[in-house]
């Protein structure tokens, strides 16, 4: 499993796009924490979710 995303970086969850775009805060082993702009806090394993990184942070 490869996690190609940082704290500081903006990703959205493809599988719940009604979240918004969501800032990596932490990532401690495969638990990614994103705080999203329509759902708040969530904690990501990324194991089961692959989250993409927006490229673009206008």
């Amino acid at each position: 499993m490869l996690i190609d995303f940082e704290p500081g970086d903006y990703v959205t969850n493809p599988a719940n796009m009604e979240w918004g775009v969501g800032q990596v805060q932490s990532i401690i082993g495969n638990k990614v924490t994103v705080n999203f702009e329509h759902s708040g806090k969530k904690v990501i394993n990324a194991e089961n979710i692959n989250l993409e990184k927006v490229n673009d942070e206008n």
